[in-house]
């Protein structure tokens, strides 16, 4: 699959796009896990508004995955023998149209993952099957300097908040609401990062 056009994308179509994936594509299997792709995301961003996080967390927890379809490196399998970086993919197409802290947030939720299970020993335990095939696949957890390189970002505790809401997201009975819900709020963030982008110039 090739990449979309990121092209033709701007703030006032940004939203609705990503909506599109969601709506097309959202019922594609998550890694082996009892949800489906958009379950997942929709799980942890629901989950970030009932616990009264800010906007910039729920909306990471919402996007955190969206690699997955923007990616030429095709979806994650359990029978994957090598890391196919969505990570990265979904953060270059989000990151001309949002505030660093959440493309921060997709960029590094995998990272954040070897982060943790290198620096809080039982949050390993937290990792579904489908997640402790892929941490051996992203290098496992971090050693030495790779910690303390990555405890300098300075958007190091959405990252984190973002990540526990992605081992969170994989509840086989939970009601959420769709992404149309969060659009008014994607849109917010969208908004905001351009404002920045205007005043800068």
């Amino acid at each position: 699959m090739s990449k979309p056009d990121v092209s033709k994308l701007n703030r006032g179509n940004i939203v609705e796009f990503i909506g599109g994936i969601f709506d097309r594509r959202g019922d594609e299997e998550y890694l082996g896990e009892p949800v489906t792709m958009a379950e997942h995301m929709l799980q942890g961003a629901t989950i970030a508004e009932q616990n009264g996080q800010p906007e910039e967390i729920i909306v990471g927890a919402l996007l955190h995955d969206i690699g997955h379809f923007t990616s030429e490196f095709g979806m994650f399998s359990m029978d994957d023998t090598e890391d196919r970086y969505h990570e990265e993919a979904g953060a270059e197409v989000l990151e001309q149209f949002f505030p660093s802290v959440i493309t921060d947030c997709v960029r590094y939720h995998v990272a954040a993952k070897r982060y943790l299970c290198a620096t809080k020993p039982e949050y390993f335990n937290r990792l579904s099957e489908a997640s402790i095939h892929s941490l051996n696949l992203q290098g496992g957890p971090m050693n030495a300097e790779e910690v303390v390189e990555f405890e300098k970002n300075p958007n190091l505790k959405q990252i984190i908040a973002v990540r526990y809401l992605d081992e969170a997201g994989k509840r086989e009975d939970m009601e959420t609401p769709d992404y149309w819900h969060f659009a008014p709020m994607v849109q917010r963030m969208v908004d905001k990062h351009m404002r920045a982008g205007d005043s800068a110039k």
